[in-house]
C-alpha cells in the first residue's frame, strides 16, 4: 500500500470545498454532513488554505470565538503542503507524520484532484472506529 500511487489511495468522495469567507458553523455543518475531517478553502479556483477539525477545535472553540461569526480565513492553515498524485504514499504519510498534519490535499497541474489522508492508510472499519473514538475524545475534552 505504501509504494501505491496517492491517486489510488485518495479519498474517492468529493472535494469539501469553501471560499474563505465561509463562516466556521458553515463550514463544520459541511464536514459533519460529509463525514469529512477537513475543508479546501479556495479563493478564485486557487488552493489558499485547509481549516481541519484540529483547526475547529483548537482555534475556535478553545478560545471561545463564536464559530457564526469566525470566518474559515481566520483559522485555516494557509498554503498547506500538497502532494502530486503519482508520488507514492507512503511519501505523503511521511510528509504528514513529520510536520504533523492529517490531511494532505492532491494536486495535479495546479489543480486539487483530491485529498488524502493519515486514516487512509487504514483499513475501513478501523478507520471508521479510530474516527469515532477521536470524536468521543473531543466532546469529553470539551465538557
Amino acid at each position: 500500500m505504501f509504494d501505491m500511487p496517492v491517486k489510488d489511495v485518495m479519498a474517492r468522495r468529493a472535494i469539501l470545498k469553501a471560499a474563505p469567507g465561509v463562516h466556521i458553523r458553515k463550514a463544520a455543518r459541511m464536514m459533519a454532513d460529509k463525514n469529512a475531517g477537513a475543508v479546501l478553502v479556495i479563493d478564485h479556483d486557487r488552493l489558499v488554505g485547509i481549516c481541519t477539525e484540529r483547526d475547529i477545535v483548537f482555534r475556535v472553540v478553545a478560545r471561545g470565538l463564536d464559530p457564526a461569526a469566525t470566518r474559515v480565513a481566520d483559522v485555516m492553515t494557509p498554503d498547506p503542503h500538497v502532494v502530486a498524485p503519482d508520488k507514492p504514499f507512503g511519501y505523503a504519510l511521511l510528509v504528514m507524520h513529520e510536520r504533523g498534519f492529517r490531511h494532505m490535499p492532491v494536486v495535479q497541474d495546479g489543480k486539487v484532484i483530491g485529498m488524502v489522508s493519515a486514516r487512509s492508510a487504514m483499513d475501513p472499519d478501523l478507520e471508521d472506529f479510530v474516527s469515532e473514538a477521536a470524536r468521543r475524545r473531543h466532546l469529553t475534552e470539551m465538557l
